[in-house]
Formats: C-alpha cells, sequence, structure tokens
C-alpha cells in the first residue's frame, strides 16, 4: 500500500473516531452545543471530500499510438478496445472497483437529434429543410428523407479538405446504429450498466461507430490491483481525430485533470499533428504534469542503439514546447502479452518468444516500464495529493483541539456548585460577546470583498469575451471575416452538382476551418483564461482573510487567559494560520464544472439556412436568365458572383451567431461557474477559519439552568467527561503522527 492510501486510510479512520467521540459528548445532558452539529457537519464534508476526490490521469495521443494497449498492459488485462473507430468521441474513463462494471452514458434524444440538426445546415436536398429543432431521428419519415438525400449526395459532397466529409459520415452512423439502439434511446440521458459476466459486452459500443456515435462516454470499473482508489485514467480520442468536435470533446476532460500521459509511437516518432496538440496544451496552461511514452515497436527496430537515437531526436523536438520532458520507452503490446502469457493465442504467443529472446530490447523495455510506474507513483503522491490530506488532517486536529478543551470547561462546570457556575458564566459572557463581534466583523467585510472580488471578475470576464478589444472574440471575428470561399474552385461543382450542393461543400469547408480554429486557439484560450480568475479567486479571498489572522489569534488568546484566571486552563491554539480552499475539492463537492467547451462549436444551429438559400436561390435565378443570352465565359463569371454573394451572406449570418452564442456561453460562465465557485470557495474559507471559534461561542446558560434544577448528574457526567479525555489524546497522537507522515511525501513541481 503506497504512502497516499495509508494517510488517506488513518485520516479516514481518525475522521470516524472524532464523529463517535462527538456522539457520545452529545448524549451527555447538558453539556451539548452548536458547536457539536457544526463539528459533526465538518468531519462529514471532510469524509465526503477525500471519499470522493478524484486525481484524474489523461492518456492522450494520436489515433493508434497504443493508448488502449498501454492501459491495458498497466491493468494486466484486455479491458478496453483496442483500434477503435477514429469517427467517435469517446473518453473511457477507468476506476477501480469491487468487481468489473462498465457504465454506457446515451444522449438524450434531444441531443440527438441536435447533433443531426447541426450536420444537415445548408444540406442539400429537394424537400423543405428541417429547422435546427425540426428533426426528430424517431419518426420514420425523416429517417427515410435523410436517408434518401444521403443516397442521393454528389461524389465531390462526400471529400471536405482531402478526407471523408464529417458530417455525412457522422449522419449515416445515426442513420445504420439506429435499429440496434431504438428501444434504449429516452429523451433524458440514459446510463446502462453491463455488470460481471457482460462487462465486455460495452466493446460492441466502443467498437463500432454506428453505435459509439449515441454514447457521450464510458465509465470502467475494474478490480486491478495496479489501481489506487481516488483514482481516475481515461483513455482519450486520438488528438488527430479529423473532427474538431472530438476534440473540444477531449478538452473539457483535460479541463478537469492533474495529470497527462501522452503517448507516442516509435514507428512514427513526433508528428505535426503531435505539434499542434501539444502546443494547445501548452496554450491551455497544462503542459507541465505531462510524462511522456515512447511506444517502441519491437518489430520496427533492431537494437537499444537504434531506439536511444530515436529517443534523443524525440528529446530534442519536445525540449522546444517543455523543458526537460520526461520520457519513458517501453513497449506497451510486449507488456501486454507479457502479463496474458497464460491466455496468448499461438499467434501472439510466437510474437511474444521472439521479442523476449531480444534480451537487450527487453530488458531495456522492463527498466523504463519500472521507471515510468516510479515516477507516476511520485506524480500521485505529490503536491495536491499532500495538501488535500494536509488541509483536511489541520481540520480535524482544530475540531480535536476544540473537543478537549470542551471537555476541561464543563469537567469544570460540573465539579463547581451552582452559585460557582452562574458567577462563571456571567464573567465570560463578555469574552463571548466580543469573540461573536470578530465573528460578525470578519463576516461582513467578507461577504463586503466577495462583492468586490465578484465586479472585478464581471469585467474580466466581459473584457475577455469583448468583440472590440477581447482576447477570443477579436481573433475569431477577425478569422470569419477574412475567410476568402475560393470559388473558382468550385467552378466544376456549380456545373455538375448545381447552385444547393455548391453552397454546402463551401459552408461545410468554411466551417471545418473555423471549427479547427476554435479547438486549436479559442478554446485553449478560455481554459488559461479561467484557470487565471480561479487562482485570482484563491489570492483575493487570501489578501482578504490574511489580516484577520492576527485578530483571531488575539481573541481567542484573550479568552484562554480569561477562563484561566477563572481556574479553567485550557489548551492553547497551535500554528493554525489561515487555510486557503482547494479549488479541485471545491469543484468535486459542489459539483462545479465549466460549461462544456464543445459548447462552444454548437453556433451553426442558429444560422439562418432559409434565409441563405433564399438569397442563393434568388441570385442564382436572377443571373441564369442572363445566362441564356451571354457567352459561356459569362455563364461562369455570373454563376460564381452567386455563389460568393451567398457564401457573404453565409459568413455575416455565421458572425451573428457567433456573437449571440458566445454572448450565451458568457453569461453562462460567470453565473453558473464562476460566481458559485467563488461563493463555495468563500463559505469554505469562512468554516475553516470558525472552526476554531466554536467551543469559544458555547453557550454555558443551558448547563447552569440544568445544575441549578439538579437535573444533570453530576457525577455520572464528569465520569463520561474523564472516559473521554483519552479518546481525545489517542486521536491528537495519530494526528501528529500523520502529520509527520505527510511532510514526508515529496511534492512535485507545478
Amino acid at each position: 500500500m503506497n504512502l497516499h492510501r495509508t494517510i488517506k486510510k488513518e485520516i479516514l479512520d481518525i475522521n470516524q473516531n472524532l464523529n463517535r467521540l462527538l456522539i457520545d459528548a452529545k448524549a451527555i445532558p447538558g453539556t451539548a452545543g452548536r458547536c457539536f452539529d457544526d463539528w459533526t457537519d465538518a468531519c462529514n464534508r471532510i469524509r465526503q471530500q477525500i471519499t470522493e476526490d478524484k486525481i484524474r490521469i489523461a492518456v492522450i495521443g494520436p489515433i493508434k499510438s497504443g493508448k488502449s494497449t498501454f492501459l491495458n498492459a498497466l491493468f494486466e488485462a484486455d479491458y478496453l478496445k483496442r483500434g477503435a473507430g477514429v469517427i467517435t468521441s469517446i473518453v473511457t474513463r477507468i476506476r477501480r472497483g469491487p468487481v468489473l462494471r462498465a457504465e454506457l452514458f446515451f444522449k438524450s434524444l434531444s441531443e440527438i437529434n441536435r447533433d443531426i440538426s447541426q450536420a444537415m445546415v445548408l444540406f442539400p436536398s429537394s424537400g423543405r429543410q428541417p429547422d435546427p429543432d425540426g428533426f426528430n431521428i424517431l419518426q420514420d419519415e425523416n429517417r427515410a428523407s435523410l436517408k434518401e438525400s444521403l443516397d442521393n449526395l454528389s461524389p465531390e459532397l462526400m471529400i471536405t479538405n482531402d478526407s471523408r466529409n464529417i458530417n455525412s459520415i457522422l449522419l449515416a452512423c445515426y442513420l445504420n446504429g439506429f435499429e440496434k439502439v431504438r428501444t434504449i434511446l429516452t429523451s433524458d440521458a440514459l446510463t446502462r450498466t453491463y455488470d460481471q459476466d457482460r462487462f465486455f459486452d460495452h466493446m460492441d459500443f466502443a467498437g463500432n461507430d454506428h453505435l459509439a456515435v449515441y454514447l457521450k462516454d464510458i465509465k470502467l470499473e475494474i478490480n486491478s490491483r495496479h489501481l489506487d482508489e481516488g483514482v481516475e485514467i481515461a483513455d482519450c480520442q486520438g488528438s488527430d481525430s479529423p473532427n474538431p468536435m472530438h476534440l473540444a470533446m477531449i478538452q473539457d476532460y483535460l479541463v478537469l485533470t492533474h495529470l497527462l500521459v501522452y503517448v507516442i509511437s516509435s514507428r512514427t516518432g513526433l508528428r505535426q499533428a503531435d505539434i499542434k496538440f501539444l502546443s494547445m496544451i501548452k496554450k491551455m496552461g497544462i503542459l507541465d504534469n505531462t510524462l511522456f511514452i515512447f511506444n517502441c515497436d519491437f518489430s520496427e527496430h533492431e537494437s537499444v542503439a537504434e531506439l536511444n537515437y530515436l529517443i534523443k531526436k524525440l528529446t530534442e523536438e519536445l525540449t522546444i514546447l517543455k523543458p526537460d520532458p520526461e520520457i519513458f520507452s517501453f513497449s506497451t503490446l510486449f507488456n501486454l502479452f507479457k502479463a496474458q502469457k497464460a491466455h496468448l493465442s499461438p499467434k501472439d504467443l510466437r510474437r511474444f518468444d521472439q521479442w523476449s529472446r531480444q534480451e537487450d530490447l527487453s530488458l531495456f523495455s522492463d527498466n523504463e516500464t519500472l521507471r515510468f510506474e516510479q515516477a507516476l507513483q511520485h506524480k500521485l503522491n505529490g503536491k495536491r495529493s499532500a495538501l488535500l490530506l494536509k488541509n483536511n488532517l489541520e481540520r480535524l486536529g482544530t475540531i480535536s483541539s476544540g473537543i478537549e478543551n470542551w471537555i476541561r470547561i464543563n469537567h469544570d462546570i460540573l465539579n463547581r456548585n451552582t452559585a460557582d457556575v452562574i458567577a462563571l458564566d456571567e464573567k465570560i459572557k463578555y469574552h463571548r460577546q466580543s469573540i461573536n463581534s470578530v465573528k460578525s466583523m470578519i463576516r461582513s467585510t467578507l461577504d463586503g470583498s466577495l462583492q468586490n472580488i465578484k465586479s472585478e471578475i464581471k469585467k474580466d470576464v466581459d473584457r475577455f469575451f469583448d468583440v472590440r478589444s477581447g482576447d477570443v472574440l477579436v481573433e475569431l471575428l477577425e478569422f470569419i471575416d477574412n475567410y476568402t470561399v475560393p470559388a473558382v474552385q468550385y467552378e466544376e461543382n456549380l456545373k455538375t452538382a448545381g447552385f444547393s450542393s455548391t453552397i454546402y461543400l463551401t459552408f461545410q469547408e468554411f466551417k471545418q476551418a473555423l471549427d479547427t480554429f476554435i479547438a486549436e486557439s479559442v478554446i485553449p484560450g478560455i481554459i488559461r483564461f479561467v484557470r487565471q480568475e480561479e487562482q485570482k479567486i484563491i489570492t483575493r479571498l487570501g489578501a482578504v482573510a490574511g489580516p484577520f489572522e492576527s485578530m483571531v489569534k488575539d481573541t481567542l488568546g484573550e479568552y484562554t487567559t480569561a477562563l484561566a484566571g477563572l481556574g479553567i486552563p485550557l489548551k492553547p491554539e497551535g500554528q493554525v494560520g489561515v487555510k486557503l480552499p482547494d479549488m479541485d475539492t471545491i469543484k468535486t463537492g459542489t459539483g462545479l464544472t465549466l460549461p462544456p467547451l464543445v459548447a462552444a462549436m454548437r453556433y451553426s444551429a442558429r444560422i439562418k439556412t432559409e434565409a441563405v438559400m433564399r438569397l442563393g436561390a434568388y441570385s442564382f435565378m436572377g443571373f441564369f436568365r442572363k445566362i441564356l443570352k451571354k457567352s459561356t465565359k459569362n455563364q461562369r463569371a455570373q454563376a460564381i458572383k452567386a455563389l460568393k454573394d451567398s457564401s457573404r451572406q453565409m459568413k455575416r449570418e455565421t458572425r451573428q451567431s457567433i456573437l449571440f452564442h458566445f454572448k450565451d456561453y458568457r453569461e453562462n460562465m460567470k453565473f453558473q461557474y464562476i460566481f458559485k465557485l467563488l461563493d463555495a470557495a468563500a463559505e469554505e474559507l469562512y468554516e475553516s477559519m470558525f472552526d476554531r471559534f466554536r467551543v469559544y461561542a458555547t453557550d454555558l446558560s443551558q448547563t447552569v439552568e440544568l445544575t441549578s434544577q439538579k437535573k444533570i448528574d453530576r457525577h455520572q457526567a464528569s465520569e463520561l467527561l474523564t472516559k473521554m479525555q483519552p479518546d481525545v489524546n489517542s486521536i491528537q497522537h495519530r494526528i501528529d503522527q500523520a502529520r509527520e507522515k505527510i511532510e514526508k511525501m515529496q511534492p512535485f513541481p507545478g
């Protein structure tokens, strides 16, 4: 069991013991106060934070680089479909569980119909085009009409930018897979579970584009000893997928990750697509925590010397993007074969035996695999994990100290006569009022600062999305304005396919270029901006709370001194300090996530397709009457002019749609994410600070009343308190030991 898992288990056990102690304390008549409910709530939040917190690792890289093979080798079994298709954009998340379980998350009917409507914008059809919300895949006539349109699609329209048209493939996949999923689809998003013996049925969906297109993602639970609890590893779609929408979906997951593993095939080395993708990750601000795997194909390389040459070359190339890249070179397939040797087919067994006889290569791969596993554990036990454990442990330390002081106060009171207790309560009311005044002042100041921070963040967000001077929309609108439709290139399409089909082709190429620009340039900028704002929240809250630290310590010190003068010595407060909240922990606890980045590419549904088509048809018909009387040269010129006019209208409509869409995205980001995150962080900070006041604000009036009315068995209550003291001492000793273990965890930079 690694150090992180050991400490995590220890903290959860300490937390459970504290909870039991609180239950015992509340059972003592006349001694319970509001602090017990607050402490119980704090213990429950700590348990939730530790158990639900996930360290997320994204395995990324180009198609066919060996990502799934790497993960299967890591878990020593074929849990993931190898060589899955490239049309879909599934992120397969893997967690540890007691039994094999696969959860498939299906799209809702509205999401499916929206996808199809997006792909049908300006789609050539003999019938009336549906509006963006008009298509319903459940209706037979809608599917029949779409199938007819696809069947009649000219060959020219099946190719966009020298590759298969993404939208035509997407539409075909939806149609071809419908019959197999029609009984599954519902108006709401649906999850279907495959347990134990049916676990591997999930591969029927992951490996079939016609079915995978209906999924949002897949979550697997496996009982592998190589996967720690609290760790989630995701197999992401190839970074060189031809669909920019897939790239945006990968980015949605990358926002949540703490560590990246980038797989590069030794057969291809670092390609242009890799450099573009890694540059994008760097722009997002998450490249620092990346491990690189150079997946060695033993069939392609003769010796370790050859591999070392390729590794040196790769290192030089990666250094341009990331200084001192951490590269680990081994064969993922060799590792998988080794783990499954007893179950290999005769063909694979012969390959494994052949590779095993290449002792220099196999030994090199084994050593690099071990080095990678050690580096991975080092990362998992790093800075963030240590901080999460340390903050929660210190919170438990504050609660245990509070319980100890509560025991001392109540033990003393129960051993005094009624008159002394009444007098004592009167004497400490002044100090309790002082504490409450400090609490009110801190809360008021924090609330006021919260509004100032919100105002500042609002300006940041509005400025970032400003159409004249912002970081996002200015470049995006410039891209649209400067995009040139090469109308002359479409002259042959005008002759053979007609105007409607040609305008569809121009729109598809334009949208493909625009979507690529959004995925590679706009979305990384948004992610970097959001990360900066999240850090600003922590910094600004720290600046507000910091000056109150000395005031809190002085106030509590005065109270402790006052009680000591009254014969009740309290345990002095340790070096607690202001604990700034951890953003990842807050997001996990509140369920807050950034609005899906892929939503930034849903703009085309708002394009007024009928207006574009009407202008195009009008322009074309107007010129057609003149074409009969003009030369062939003029015919071509007029047709191209009609295409250019329609293309300009298409760009104007796209521009308006982008502005409307990003305005909506901006407001969602502000009010549904950043502001809520700020409120949650402020509340977490407030609760953390005021844990220290709980016992000092205890009202003794109930104890005084019950004591005076002789409704408390003083002797019995005193004995119960005495019995609790060793338990508190034991908990505090365990907290000290856990604190020392955390200090031994080696944090990693970043």
